[in-house]
């Protein structure tokens, strides 16, 4: 999944109003920004394979210590004592962050192949493989996002023509990215490629969400 991670950032929001969502959007992408680092400096292992599945180019082949079940809550009760007691010292905000790095591994589990671990690499691997299917990847990304921007919408208030118009703009180019990344060509054909364009976008995206957010109220 790739920007249907992005429907928990903007549902987390709506129910803590003083968590900032560009932190919500680095969250929920959170173990994937380790994952690249990881899998240049041999950590953990992925294979670019052009239509490995209908919606991907790439086999993901050893990441217990990103996309393990324990590891994705281990690193959401780091990200909690973090914003508990190092960043925002306030509870109730720690706590969406670290659900929302939790949910990266939730919203992973339908789509994937059965390559998430549950410990480690030897332990049980899960995903119930939807990704083979690529309409149905596109329409439950795009519903989860859809909705989860209504619920955004609804609990904030615009205070400026950007807060009034902006976010759902921005949640309609990413659906249009999303239509090239699931349909389309790889994007890239090597590892470090890869690695440049994903981080990049996420750390953007987070950009724009921090600062369209500061345009509702």
């Amino acid at each position: 999944m790739f920007v249907g991670h992005y429907a928990a950032s903007l549902a987390l929001k709506s129910f803590e109003k003083k968590a900032s969502l560009g932190a919500l959007f680095l969250a929920v992408q959170f173990v994937d920004i380790l994952f690249f680092p990881f899998v240049l400096a041999g950590i953990e292992r992925m294979n670019i394979v052009e239509n490995f599945t209908q919606s991907t180019h790439f086999e993901l082949e050893y990441m217990p210590f990103t996309h393990g079940l324990l590891a994705s809550v281990l690193w959401a009760v780091a990200a909690y004592a973090v914003f508990r007691w190092l960043v925002v010292k306030k509870q109730s905000v720690a706590l969406v962050v670290a659900l929302a790095v939790f949910s990266h591994w939730l919203l992973d589990l339908p789509v994937h192949t059965p390559d998430l671990p549950l410990w480690s690499d030897a332990s049980p691997k899960l995903g119930f493989g939807l990704w083979n299917n690529a309409v149905a990847t596109y329409l439950l990304e795009a519903g989860l996002l859809l909705s989860a921007l209504w619920m955004y919408l609804r609990s904030t208030k615009a205070t400026t023509a950007a807060g009034k118009y902006g976010m759902a703009l921005f949640i309609g180019f990413l659906l249009l990215i999303n239509v090239s990344n699931i349909f389309g060509a790889p994007m890239v054909d090597t590892k470090i490629g890869l690695s440049i364009f994903a981080l990049s976008s996420y750390f953007l995206f987070a950009a724009v969400a921090f600062w369209l957010d500061r345009k509702r109220a």
